[in-house]
């Protein structure tokens, strides 16, 4: 471990290998950093945080502080990082409460400056969070999303696999796979292409995804009916169960149509 004699670091945390703290980082007891993360100035780790390998934790970055909810009644609780993500600067990430017990950031993420991550939040691998987007509590995020810069996102809020979803976006129900949200207020505007044309998806597979979002948004179907023809009307395949089984189980329900 490379610490610096400015960081405050707690005899009890569990520093791993090859791990560089520098000045003014603040290290809590209850807390686990894997090896060869770099903890920049300034940053501050509370006690439940469990902090994989590779990382990254930029100054002013705030990681498992306590929830900012009134029920919050001091229960054990963690803030839980993977492997190979980066957190910039002022992020603010809180640890969970007796809902879950835990917020997860996964593998491969990039948290951008000023974000903010509350508590029972569940954010899956290789997910990009723009500066200054605002995650409220409890809301599950899927691979690969990316919600730019500025987005306000409610609590309980469910975004899928695959998403991309425009800057200064207020999201208040929930973003099924594949797609491309923008406008105020927020609508469908299409499929991810570009993003899955970077993850290998075959021509095949993205003309299945647009056509089943057609029969979803612009034939005039209510969910309930497009669902039925979806169903009907194209063989299972991992792209039609993932779109299936996702509006199925929305709570919130879906975004709307742009041409609602």
């Amino acid at each position: 471990m490379n610490q610096y004699p400015l960081a405050s670091v707690h005899p009890e945390a569990k520093i791993g290998e090859n791990v560089t703290i520098d000045p003014f980082a603040v290290i809590e007891k209850d807390v686990v950093i894997g090896d060869n993360c770099h903890i920049f100035s300034h940053a501050v780790i509370l006690d439940g945080a469990r902090i994989g390998s590779n990382c990254k934790i930029f100054p002013g970055a705030v990681i498992s502080g306590i929830p900012q909810d009134l029920k919050f009644a001091g229960e054990i609780t963690t803030a839980e990082i993977g492997n190979n993500t980066t957190i910039r600067e002022c992020v603010t990430i809180n640890r969970g409460t007796k809902a879950k017990g835990k917020t997860v950031v996964g593998n491969d993420c990039l948290i951008m400056a000023y974000a903010h991550v509350a508590h029972d939040c569940i954010l899956k691998d290789h997910i990009i969070i723009g500066n200054a987007t605002q995650i409220a509590g409890e809301v599950e995020i899927d691979d690969f999303a990316i919600v730019s810069g500025g987005t306000l996102v409610h609590q309980f809020t469910r975004i899928s696999k695959h998403v991309m979803i425009q800057g200064g976006s207020r999201v208040g129900k929930d973003i099924p796979p594949y797609t491309l949200i923008g406008r105020d207020p927020i609508a469908y505007c299409g499929i991810n292409i570009v993003g899955l044309r970077r993850r290998g998806y075959t021509n095949d597979q993205v003309f299945l995804i647009q056509d089943i979002y057609r029969t979803l948004y612009t034939r005039g179907l209510n969910n309930s009916d497009a669902i039925n023809c979806i169903e009907s009307e194209y063989e299972p395949s991992i792209e039609r169960d993932l779109i299936l089984g996702f509006i199925k189980s929305s709570s919130r329900g879906i975004v709307r149509g742009s041409m609602d």
